[in-house]
């Protein structure tokens, strides 16, 4: 009997684990998930969590809710993976040996990165959204401020969802309108980019919804401290940028047990193949979700996409087959605009977001690059597929995990291209 072990059972572990136990030979493997946490957390829900969108009970359920019954689930922290026995060291000092490792460890805000984030202001005056807590204490901050100066703030990529900042800042600013204060509120989005996104063409669509909504854009900021005692945060080039609330995006970081095994870079991501989600260093570990390294956003579409190749890539490997590179760094992410809009986009390592329709050419439903009410609808909905689909490891119809070109309108020149090819 082998074993594969899985760590962490967030969303990308969760889905691991339930593809894996439909498509494994029963008595040929044995299937152990480890986490130290007993909630599953909805994180998009997060977002909605301060503007009373969503209640606290919306974000979460008990992890063991959405676990096979055929998994061994061990709820307790893990000390080290030493890499080069096969084992992971569990806190208490049980070592659980593994034939193949799936590390979904996921990844973490580090506000202590960064000199007086978490000072005397932290969740006082100075809020993040990123974890259950913070987003809960904002919500009890937002009921009742009076308004004044308002700062979103990325303090450096890469960051789980790159799009959620801006969410922030959209639907902050239709939540004062909501309550009659806007004028009495003033938004500032400071982030380390040269733009709004990652991305140069979506950015340019976001930069204008910006500037409609006269949320003030504070670009190219790397910021060095947070004076708590004067409200403002300083940056490495002594520019300053007041504030009466301030809600950061800390350094996200991966989990500590990567540092501590010495399998991970600067920022604890896990080094990892970005086709194949093989480790770049142990053939017998594979990585998913927002712990490794790959170059594509750190989302639950991205988790989800990678769970469907990195099942296949396993089967393979456990049958002595080359492991396809076939993950394109798929990503699509709902950006919430306010006033029950918002806009879609869907992009890969190659190819930025371009307009059209998804997923069906020709009738969509939902629109790219567009803000609409379907796409904001479709968002919310999303909830119920995260929870009865993609964590019980049911695969969505007509939705792949390589991004499609179908219905999107793509540039002059690659349009050319795709003529040439077909000719």
């Amino acid at each position: 009997m082998k074993n594969l072990v899985i760590l962490g059972a967030g969303s990308a572990g969760t889905m691991m684990a339930n593809h894996l136990s439909k498509r494994f030979r029963k008595n040929d493997w044995t299937i152990t998930v480890v986490d130290i946490h007993g909630k599953h957390y909805y994180q998009p829900g997060f977002l909605f969590l301060p503007f009373g969108i969503y209640g606290e009970e919306d974000c979460f359920k008990s992890k063991t809710n959405y676990l096979p019954k055929s998994v061994q689930y061990i709820q307790t922290g893990i000390v080290e993976i030493k890499a080069n026995d096969r084992k992971v060291v569990l806190v208490g000092g049980k070592n659980l040996n593994y034939d193949i490792l799936i590390i979904a460890t996921g990844a973490r805000i580090a506000p202590e990165e960064v000199e007086g984030m978490k000072g005397t202001e932290w969740h006082k005056s100075v809020f993040d959204f990123y974890t259950f807590e913070g987003a809960k204490n904002l919500r009890n901050k937002l009921r009742d401020w009076e308004g004044g100066k308002l700062v979103v703030h990325i303090t450096e990529m890469p960051i789980k969802c790159p799009v959620a900042p801006l969410e922030f800042a959209f639907l902050a600013d239709w939540h004062f309108q909501k309550k009659g204060m806007r004028d009495k509120v003033e938004i500032k989005y400071v982030t380390p980019m040269d733009g709004a996104f990652t991305k140069p063409k979506a950015a340019s669509k976001l930069g204008h919804f910006l500037e409609d909504k006269n949320i003030n854009l504070v670009p190219d900021f790397a910021i060095a401290k947070v004076d708590n005692e004067n409200k403002k945060i300083i940056s490495w080039d002594n520019k300053e940028v007041d504030f009466d609330l301030l809600v950061t995006v800390p350094t996200n970081m991966g989990d500590d047990v990567i540092m501590r095994s010495g399998l991970g870079d600067d920022l604890n991501f896990v080094p990892t193949n970005k086709h194949t989600l093989q480790s770049e260093e142990y053939e017998d570990i594979f990585v998913i979700g927002d712990a490794t390294n790959v170059p594509t956003s750190k989302a639950g579409s991205v988790a989800h996409f990678e769970a469907e190749i990195l099942t296949d890539n396993i089967l393979r490997y456990i049958d002595g087959e080359p492991l396809l590179e076939s993950f394109d760094g798929h990503a699509n992410c709902f950006v919430e605009t306010g006033f029950n809009k918002a806009m879609l986009i869907d992009f890969n390592y190659e190819t930025e977001p371009l307009q059209g329709v998804f997923p069906f050419k020709g009738i969509g439903p939902m629109k790219l690059l567009e803000e609409n009410r379907v796409n904001h609808w479709a968002k919310l909905g999303f909830r119920w597929v995260y929870w009865n689909m993609l964590m019980k490891g049911k695969k969505i119809l007509f939705i792949t995990p390589q991004m499609q070109l179908a219905g999107k309108e793509l540039p002059t020149k690659e349009l050319e291209e795709e003529k040439f090819v077909a000719v």
